[in-house]
């Protein structure tokens, strides 16, 4: 018999998610599927903000570091010296009780301000980057226009007697004498001998230089001396310094810087160079006092020497020794810084304005004293 020959059957149609299933889709190899231009990742990558650079974010940082720092020194300087005015004083429930509950506030209020700016700043930033140095840096300025004001300087000065104490006190005691003597002198007076001077002036900052000095301080060491006018007088002095007993010291630092065996005083260059190493050699023995060495170098070796009359009288400062020197020149160094003082103004300003009119006192002691 025969076998009949096998039926075909038609398979079962795959179950859907079989492994044999066709893919409803096919990727075509090589391309991808194109995103669509105005969908929601395009927003989100339109609305980002770009990124900072670090050099940037730094750069502004430090501006906002550097503004805020002279505002608050500004303020802590101004604040503090106005409270040493005042309340100075011994008494303890009247003056330092008040100056320490002063300072107490000073550093809450410092915190609070610190803590209102950090929040302040994180809502800036989100603005812009640069705004918080931006506002840093105008507080700044607001600083430093205070400075210029009358207020500031007087506020600053107390805040330096009360940081240096007994010492700085004793220095703005001198300062306002000196200040004084150059509001009495007659400005036409002073303008003649400022044109007298101008045939030395390089000769005498040469010697300045040469030893560390300000040359303003040898022009008003020469302008008490002889007014710009050389002579030889009749106690021995010459010259422009007139010069007369000079230390071993300084005779020998003045031909090293001359390149010569011996200076002769009566050359102005060579006066000059003397001088400076006279007033060198007066302030370190008097430890670098401006007004102990001028006035050690105006009394020279005479009665001894300014140190063994000090130590006479047990004196420790030009203050405590001037009510000893009856017959010596005690003004001496008033009238040279004085002069040094006019000198540095027709320098600077090119002017020698009236000490009393307007803000003048103030733009003069911001210029300052030659050598303090």
């Amino acid at each position: 018999m025969s076998t009949p020959p096998a039926q075909h059957e038609t398979p079962p149609p795959p179950v859907e998610g079989s492994p044999t299933a066709p893919s409803k889709r096919r990727k075509t190899p090589g391309k991808k599927r194109s995103r669509p231009a105005n969908g929601k990742a395009g927003r989100k990558r339109r609305g980002k903000k770009p990124a900072i650079s670090t050099k940037r974010l730094v750069a502004w940082t430090s501006l906002e570091i550097l503004g805020l720092a002279v505002a608050t020194l500004t303020g802590i300087v101004v604040l503090l010296g106005y409270a040493a005015a005042k309340f100075s004083g011994t008494g303890f429930f009247s003056h330092l009780l008040p100056f320490t509950l002063g300072v107490l506030g000073l550093i809450l209020t410092g915190a609070l301000l610190l803590i209102g700016w950090m929040r302040l700043r994180s809502w800036l930033q989100q603005k812009k980057m640069f705004l918080p140095a931006l506002i840093a840096l105008a507080l700044a300025l607001v600083a430093g226009i205070m400075t210029l004001r009358g207020d500031f300087f007087f506020a600053f000065n107390q805040f330096r007697i009360l940081v240096g104490g007994k010492e700085e006190a004793g220095r703005a005691t001198l300062a306002h004498q000196v200040f004084a003597a150059y509001r009495r002198l007659d400005t036409a007076q002073l303008r003649q001998l400022i044109d007298r001077a101008k045939p030395f002036d390089r000769e005498i900052d040469a010697a300045a230089s040469a030893f560390g000095l300000d040359p303003d301080l040898l022009h008003g060491i020469a302008a008490a001396e002889s007014s710009f006018l050389p002579r030889d007088s009749k106690d021995g002095g010459q010259g422009l310094f007139q010069i007369t007993q000079i230390p071993e010291s300084a005779m020998q630092a003045a031909a090293d810087r001359l390149k010569v065996a011996k200076p002769q005083p009566d050359d102005h260059r060579h006066n000059g160079y003397l001088a400076a190493a006279t007033l060198t050699h007066y302030l370190a023995q008097m430890r670098g006092d401006l007004f102990l060495g001028l006035l050690a170098y105006n009394i020279g070796p005479k009665n001894g020497g300014l140190r063994f009359i000090m130590q006479q009288y047990g004196a420790t400062d030009f203050v405590t020794v001037q009510p000893y020197l009856q017959q010596l020149p005690r003004d001496y160094p008033i009238r040279v810084l004085c002069y040094a003082l006019a000198f540095r103004l027709s320098r600077t300003l090119g002017a020698l304005p009236a000490y009393e009119e307007g803000l003048n006192a103030v733009r003069i002691q911001q210029v300052g004293i030659p050598g303090l």
